[in-house]
C-alpha cells in the first residue's frame, strides 16, 4: 500500500513540545517564533523532516502556520481546516481564522508593548516577510532571523530525503529539456534579466524533464536551480540523487552540491528574476538589489500543457476512471454497515495498482462517511475509521500519479437511502459543477471572474463552501499546481492547455459532506452562429469519466439543459470506460449511466 492509516500526531503531544519551545524562546531572548508548514523550497507539500507544524501542534493540514508567543500559541488556518483543527490540537493552542485575521494584526494585539519574533529565513518567502515587516512598522515588534527552534527540540526528526531523481521520457514530456531551457532563456533576455533563480521542485522537474521521490505523493526531487539567459543551468542537488539522470540532462546543465547554492546566488550579476511568493527570505537577502520579482519563469509554460501532456493526462484519466468504476461497482454490492472507510481506500488503491504506469497515489485518499465527510481534507486513521451506515454519504476524493498523467476525482456516494436534505444539497453542488463544465468565457478572464458561477445554486439556497472551486493540476507532477486556479483570489488568466479541477462542495459540520470533482482542460471554444467574429472565447474539455450517483439527484430541481448534460456525460462515460472494466463492472456501469 502507498497509503497507511497510522495516527501521525496526537493532541496530547503538543503541550510538552510547546513548553520546550518556549524554553528556547527564553534562552534566545525572543518573545515569539513562527512555525510555518513549509520547507526551503517553498512548495505546498513537504517531506516528513519538514512537518514541523504537525509535530508541534498536531494539526496535519496542508496549509497554515503557528505563531508561538510566551502566553499564547495561535494556529492560523483557512476555511478548509476549521473543522479539522478542532479535532487535532490541544487546548494550549488557539485556532485563528486566517486570512480574516492577519498575522500582523494578531501580533499587534498579543504584543502591545512590542517584542522580538524569530523566524527561520529558509522557511518563509520573501514577500511574506516584506509584507509582515511593513504591516508591523512602528509597533515595536521586530522580526529576527534565527536558528530553527523546532529543530533544536525535535530529537527524532527524520533525515533529509535522498530518493534518486529519474528521467521523464520525452514521449510524456512533449518537449526536450534543452529546448525548454532555450525558450525560457530567450524570455529572460527579452526582459533584460541575466538569470532566474528557481526553488520550486516541480518547476525544476518540469524544466529538466526529470522526476523524483523526495515528497510523498509528489514525483519531485529537492533541489535548487539557476537558469541563465544563455540557457545554461546550474542545478544544486545532492549527489546521491543524480546517478540516474546524469546522462539524461542537457550538456548545458552543471550539477553542484546544495551547500554551494547561496554562494552562487550571491555571485550573480545583473537583474535576476525570481518568484517572491516562493523565494526563501535568505535567498532574497543573498540576491540583494539584483532581485527582480518577475515570477517563476517555469510557472506559466508548465501550466500550459502541450499536446503530449494533454494526451497523456486524458489516457491516464480513462484508466483511472475504470479503477473508480470497479470500486464503485463493488461498493454498491455491499450491505450497509459492512464496509469501513479504510476498506474503501484500500480497495480503490488495489484497483489503481493494477495499472503498470501507476507510480503512487496523488494524495492521501479522502474516504469520509457521515460527519467525517464534513472534514474537507479528512484523513482516515485506524482510530477514526468508521463504517458506512444506512443513510450516510461517503465523500471519496482520490487520485493517482501515472507516468502519463496526474488524476484527481471526487465522488459522493449514497449508502442506502439518502435523506432529503442531503439530496437537495447534492443536487445544488451538481448544478454548480455542470454550470462550470458548460461554460464559455472570453479569453483573458481569470479564475476569480468565473468561479462564482459554480457557487450560484448554493448561494441561492443560502449555502456555500470554504474552499476554492478548483486548482491547477500537473502532468505527472503536483496534484495542486499553480498559478492557475478557480478561486476568488486568482488573477491569472486562464489559457489553452491549462488543466484545472472543478469541485464545488457543501459541508454540514457534524452531519455530512458533499463534493463532486472532475478535471477539465482549457481549449478554444467552438464557433457559434451569431457570435462576435473578433471575440476569442474559451471553453472546457472534460478529462474525468466516472458515474455521478443518480440516487442523490433531486430530478425536480434540474432544468432540461442540466438533465441533458448529465445524460450526455453518462453516455460518454459508459462508452469510454466500457472497454477498460471487468464484465461485472460493465453491467453495473451500464445500469448506473441509464438516462434520467
Amino acid at each position: 500500500m502507498f497509503q497507511n492509516f497510522d495516527v501521525t500526531a496526537r493532541p496530547e503531544q503538543g503541550p510538552p513540545r510547546l513548553q520546550a519551545l518556549r524554553a528556547e524562546l527564553s534562552r534566545d531572548g525572543l518573545n515569539g517564533f513562527l512555525v510555518p508548514r513549509a520547507d526551503a523550497h517553498q512548495g505546498e507539500y513537504v517531506a516528513p523532516r519538514d512537518e514541523r507544524l504537525s509535530w508541534l501542534t498536531g494539526f496535519t493540514g496542508s496549509a497554515g502556520f503557528c505563531a508561538v508567543l510566551d502566553t499564547i500559541a495561535g494556529v492560523f488556518i483557512d476555511g478548509r481546516y476549521r473543522t479539522q483543527v478542532k479535532r487535532q490540537v490541544a487546548a494550549d493552542f488557539t485556532p485563528v481564522p486566517w486570512p480574516e485575521v492577519s498575522l500582523a494584526s494578531w501580533l499587534k494585539e498579543q504584543l502591545p508593548q512590542g517584542g522580538k519574533v524569530g523566524y527561520d529565513a529558509w522557511l518563509h518567502a520573501s514577500d511574506q516577510i516584506s509584507r509582515l515587516v511593513q504591516d508591523l512598522a512602528g509597533t515595536g515588534i521586530e522580526l529576527v532571523q534565527c536558528d530553527n527552534l523546532v529543530d533544536r527540540i525535535w530529537q527524532d526528526q527524520p533525515a533529509p530525503p535522498l530518493q534518486p531523481a529519474l528521467p521523464h521520457a520525452l514521449s510524456y514530456a512533449g518537449e526536450a529539456a534543452a529546448d525548454k531551457c532555450t525558450r525560457l532563456a530567450a524570455d529572460l533576455r527579452a526582459a533584460g534579466h541575466s538569470a532566474a533563480v528557481i526553488t520550486l521542485p516541480d518547476s525544476i522537474m518540469w524544466l529538466l524533464n526529470i522526476r523524483g521521490g523526495d515528497i510523498p505523493r509528489n514525483p519531485v526531487a529537492h533541489g535548487f536551480a539557476i537558469l541563465h539567459n544563455d540557457a545554461r543551468v546550474d542545478l544544486f542537488m545532492a549527489t546521491e540523487k543524480l546517478h540516474q539522470i546524469t546522462d539524461h540532462l542537457p550538456d548545458s546543465v552543471a550539477c553542484h552540491p546544495p551547500r554551494d547554492f547561496l554562494d552562487a546566488v550571491q555571485a550573480l550579476d545583473g537583474m535576476v528574476s525570481a518568484d517572491a511568493t516562493s523565494l526563501p527570505q535568505i535567498v532574497a537577502d543573498a540576491l540583494g538589489d539584483h532581485l527582480v520579482g518577475a515570477g517563476d519563469p517555469c510557472a506559466l509554460p508548465k501550466a500550459r500543457k502541450n499536446a503530449a501532456e494533454i494526451a497523456g493526462s486524458a489516457a491516464a484519466h480513462l484508466r483511472d476512471g475504470a479503477a473508480v468504476v470497479e470500486l464503485l461497482a463493488w461498493l454498491d454490492a455491499q450491505p450497509s454497515g459492512t464496509v469501513t472507510e479504510i476498506e474503501v481506500a484500500k480497495r480503490l488503491e488495489e484497483q489503481r495498482r493494477r495499472d503498470p504506469a501507476l507510480r503512487d497515489i496523488s494524495f492521501e485518499t479522502i474516504s469520509g462517511t457521515g460527519e467525517n465527510g464534513a472534514v474537507m481534507h479528512y484523513r482516515v486513521t485506524e482510530e477514526t475509521n468508521s463504517r458506512l451506515e444506512e443513510g450516510h454519504l461517503l465523500v471519496l476524493d482520490s487520485g493517482g500519479q501515472y507516468l502519463d498523467g496526474t488524476t484527481d476525482i471526487t465522488r459522493t456516494i449514497a449508502i442506502g437511502t439518502p435523506g432529503n436534505e442531503e439530496s437537495a444539497a447534492f443536487t445544488r453542488v451538481l448544478q454548480g459543477m455542470i454550470a462550470i463544465s458548460r461554460l464559455r468565457w472570453p479569453k483573458g478572464l481569470a479564475g476569480r471572474d468565473i468561479e462564482a458561477i459554480g457557487r450560484m445554486p448554493l448561494w441561492l439556497a443560502g449555502q456555500d463552501f470554504n474552499h476554492g472551486l478548483g486548482h491547477g493540476v500537473g502532468a505527472y507532477l503536483s496534484v495542486h499546481e499553480g498559478p492557475q486556479r478557480l478561486s476568488r483570489i486568482s488573477t491569472v488568466p486562464l489559457e489553452v492547455g491549462m488543466i484545472l479541477s472543478n469541485e464545488p462542495g457543501y459541508y454540514r459540520e457534524g452531519a455530512f459532506g458533499i463534493r463532486i470533482e472532475n478535471l477539465l482542460v482549457v481549449e478554444p471554444a467552438s464557433a457559434l452562429d451569431g457570435a462576435d467574429p473578433d471575440r476569442e472565447m474559451l471553453s472546457w474539455r472534460g478529462l474525468t469519466y466516472a458515474p455521478i450517483d443518480r440516487r442523490l439527484i433531486c430530478l425536480d430541481m434540474l432544468t432540461a439543459t442540466e438533465r441533458d448534460w448529465i445524460n450526455a456525460y453518462h453516455r460518454e462515460t459508459a462508452e469510454k470506460l466500457r472497454p477498460y472494466v471487468s464484465e461485472d463492472a460493465r453491467a453495473w456501469l451500464d445500469d448506473v449511466t441509464r438516462p434520467i
